[in-house]
């Protein structure tokens, strides 16, 4: 299937009427490495939205060969259409979540179709499907053509029928995303109601469905849906609870799904959480060949899901879709303005603005939709997880979002105040999965440093984020890792207070775990700097253990010395493989990255990391080697779309080692790598970024890539790096401009260069390849002007310092704090 944006490339006006959206292709990343199917892809979300939207309207597919596929974002190249729903997560790589409630039009009802049965009803799809901002457009074989937009809390379907043919919606409080290849974290559905009013156009319930990516309890969404005219016939149904896949009691098995039984204008589940719907029907083949439906959700009540369902949206799709493009182009476009011109790089502007789409589809903003606490403290939901979000994304939210931000941070720590820790991951009102170290702490230091305050109450801020490093979490019995939680909090404690590292006998992720149990510590030490002065050297020195499982006798592709896998008696995994690390994953010694990756990931003392590489002439080789093609020693498979070598910038760990050449006042190389990879691995095409999107966080890299610097989390330091535009202006801390400016840019015709040759700062000649927060008069809260002069030549321009290591600690290898 090809796929088209629907707005093409226009000239533009004056700066302030700029469309930026028209430049968004929200097709980037949809596919993997084998055309056609998303495996291996960005796992993006495609529909329509608002920014962190809580409703995300869109399809839900089903697709084949199944080791093929990934249905976490709804959307599919391929996938048979099994439903359309309001909510979805974007670019996550783990279990499905949601894709409820949905709707699903049809132009018969006959036998076999079984509402109870989506097999004998699904949709393939024919032409392109077709998508903007805000809006999403689609054919279905049955000839219906199904047209979305949403608004924050509601959505609009548009369905267009054949001339003549029957018009049917059938709508299913008990569709979800399933997860077919691990029966036992998928979602599954627990119960609902659905109530026809008397007119027959609108309908109210809630569905309850329950489990999925977090293991989480039941999320339960009021419903209240209407459509533009009263259906002829309109009936309500229930049937036994069917669970397609796994070993929980309400499956069938492969016996045949039983049929629904009608039941009216109403149907409850009941006590043993019977699947219900409705079924609506109008005879009138020979008028108008279009129904459209109005649907709003809330946590709280059907009256709140009325309440947004008529406030937020009319019966236009072509309204709705202006105002969600609108909102885009207020709230988030807008805030990084470049020129748009004929003269400009249509692909880099395309790059720029669809990167900044993704990165705010999630976390959800739930404001006033909290169903768990009473609190006049913001909500927010979706963070899967800070695990990708705190390497980058967040330190552009500060920048762009303060508000958001701010009140992202808020939520963070209501959650600590009312169930007792801040999550690491989140969705579905539950906490959970705790990939690597507790790196809400890396969010929270890196927001402290650089100055967010407003009614953020850092004092509970730093209670919650102290308890993480203090306090074992329950054991929460999750199959993936048989010896330590992944619901919140940093389950390996048992090893790190009393060690200082984490042990490869007694917990899983043990080389991944000690290096981000390090820089948590340490962001636990920015932040006690202002909050609890007298914890600073504590967990300063504690965020030194990363150097207790580096084992200098370690060797490998010729080089020594390395993070590596030790046991609770202190010795070390001698047999370890240092570039491979199996499956990489939840119950393997490192995660998502080997620990030759691992040993560059050291944020915070970089002067160690560089020490124990053996002094800078031996740390730049080893640097230019993980760039080597070819010596990967992971099958990244499919999932690697052509990555061959050791740095992989699909991983987030990996994220921060192409900028690592300007500890060595070598800045030129941090250009050329990291534009390498840029321009080797994203696109403006549907295979456009190298793996999942992870929230936006693979797109966030590119932002900055092409911004032209790069921060250092849980610090107020940004590297600067080359930008790809002449001009950019960046609406920093709500209202104050920050402009970048690139003289002597290669503009893509290979006529001038990238490579810098010097930098100033606010007017000020600067001799630095970094800068902090509040440098030059506070150039990123106040605003001001960096100038770079690029040109061909690899110039060592920088003559000051460089970049500091904060944490900088020394402790003998081998040892124990």
């Amino acid at each position: 299937m090809i796929f088209v944006s629907l707005i093409p490339i226009l000239g533009v006006a004056a700066a302030q009427n700029v469309d930026y959206s028209q430049f968004v292709n929200p097709f980037i990343g949809s596919e993997g490495a084998i055309p056609g199917y998303a495996f291996g892809g960005g796992d993006i979300f495609v529909g329509g939205a608002v920014p962190f939207g809580m409703v995300k309207l869109g399809l839900d597919t089903y697709e084949e060969p199944l080791n093929q596929s990934a249905l976490n974002g709804g959307w599919t190249p391929q996938g048979k259409v099994t439903g359309i729903s309001l909510m979805h997560e974007s670019g996550t790589g783990g279990g499905p979540k949601y894709g409820f409630p949905a709707q699903m039009p049809l132009t018969t009802i006959d036998s076999p179709v079984n509402v109870l049965d989506n097999l004998t009803y699904w949709q393939k799809r024919v032409g392109d499907d077709v998508a903007s901002v805000g809006y999403f457009k689609t054919e279905f074989e049955s000839g219906v053509t199904v047209e979305l937009s949403a608004s924050r809390h509601a959505g609009l379907h548009q369905y267009t029928y054949p001339s003549s043919s029957e018009k049917h919606v059938l709508v299913d409080f008990s569709h979800y995303l399933p997860h077919p290849m691990r029966s036992w974290d998928s979602q599954f559905y627990t119960g609902g109601e659905i109530e026809i009013h008397p007119n027959s156009s609108i309908y109210t319930g809630y569905t309850s469905v329950a489990n999925g990516w977090c293991l989480g309890p039941p999320v339960t969404v009021f419903v209240c849906g209407e459509f533009d005219s009263p259906p002829d016939q309109a009936k309500a149904f229930k049937g036994k609870n069917t669970f397609p896949v796994g070993r929980h009691f309400r499956t069938f098995g492969n016996a045949t799904t039983p049929n629904a039984t009608f039941t009216g204008t109403n149907a409850r589940s009941g006590p043993m959480g019977d699947r219900v719907g409705a079924l609506f029907s109008w005879n009138n083949t020979d008028e108008t060949s279009t129904v459209k439906s109005r649907v709003g959700i809330s946590f709280i009540s059907v009256d709140k899901a009325c309440a947004y369902k008529n406030q937020e949206l009319s019966w236009s799709i072509e309204e709705s879709t202006a105002a969600a493009r609108d909102e885009w182009n207020r709230d988030v476009f807008s805030k990084i303005r470049v020129d748009v011109s004929e003269r400009a790089n249509k692909t880099r502007l395309a790059l720029l603005y669809s990167s900044l789409y993704f990165m705010h589809l999630i976390p959800s903003e739930r404001v006033g939709e909290n169903p768990l606490w009473e609190s006049d403290e913001p909500y927010w939901d979706d963070f899967y997880t800070m695990w990708d979000l705190f390497r980058n994304q967040v330190s552009l939210w500060h920048l762009i979002q303060p508000s958001y931000y701010e009140s992202m941070i808020r939520s963070l720590i209501d959650m600590f105040r009312h169930e007792g820790w801040v999550p690491d991951g989140r969705s579905g009102n539950y906490n959970g999965l705790v990939q690597g170290g507790s790196n809400a702490d890396n969010v929270f230091a890196d927001a402290y440093v650089k100055g967010l305050r407003g009614a953020i109450n850092w004092t509970e801020g730093y209670a919650a984020v102290k308890k993480n490093g203090e306090v074992l979490p329950f054991f929460d019995q999750n199959p993936v890792d048989p010896q330590g939680s992944l619901k919140e909090g940093r389950s390996a404690l048992d090893d790190w207070i009393p060690l200082g590292y984490v042990s490869a006998d007694r917990n899983s992720r043990a080389v991944s775990k000690t290096v981000e149990y390090s820089l948590n510590d340490f962001a636990l030490a920015q932040i006690a700097a202002g909050v609890e002065p007298g914890d600073r050297e504590k967990y300063l020195q504690r965020s030194a253990g990363w150097q207790l499982s580096w084992d200098p006798e370690a060797t490998a592709r010729n080089f020594s010395g390395f993070v590596m896998p030790r046991y609770a008696n202190g010795t070390f995994h001698k047999n370890y493989n240092i570039t491979n690390c199996g499956d990489c994953n939840w119950s393997d010694e490192s995660y998502e990255g080997t620990a030759f990756e691992y040993s560059f990931v050291i944020p915070h003392d970089v002067e160690r990391m560089i020490e124990l590489m053996g002094g800078t002439a031996h740390f730049e080789r080893r640097l230019d080697y993980v760039f080597q093609p070819n010596t990967s020693g992971v099958d990244l498979g499919v999932n690697g779309l052509g990555i061959t070598t050791i740095n992989n910038i699909a991983n987030e760990p990996d994220f921060q080692t192409p900028y690592l050449y300007n500890y060595l006042n070598k800045q030129w190389k941090s250009v050329e790598r990291s534009r390498q990879l840029a321009t080797d691995f994203y696109f403006n095409s549907s295979n456009g970024i190298p793996g999942n999107s992870d929230a936006g966080a693979l797109n966030c890299w590119l932002i900055w890539q092409m911004l032209g610097m790069y921060p250092i989390v849980t610090t107020p330091v940004y590297l600067l790096e080359s930008p790809w535009f002449d001009d950019i202006n960046i609406t920093v801390n709500y209202n104050h401009t920050l402009r970048i400016r690139a003289e002597g840019l290669d503009d893509g015709d290979g006529k001038q260069g990238y490579y810098v040759q010097n930098v100033s700062i606010n007017g000020q000649a600067w001799n630095k390849n970094w800068f902090e927060h509040e440098d030059a008069g506070g150039i990123m809260t106040n605003g001001g002007e960096i100038l770079f002069t690029l040109g061909t030549e690899q110039t060592v321009w920088e003559t000051g310092d460089v970049p500091p290591s904060p944490g900088h600690r020394v402790v003998d290898v081998g040892q124990s704090l």
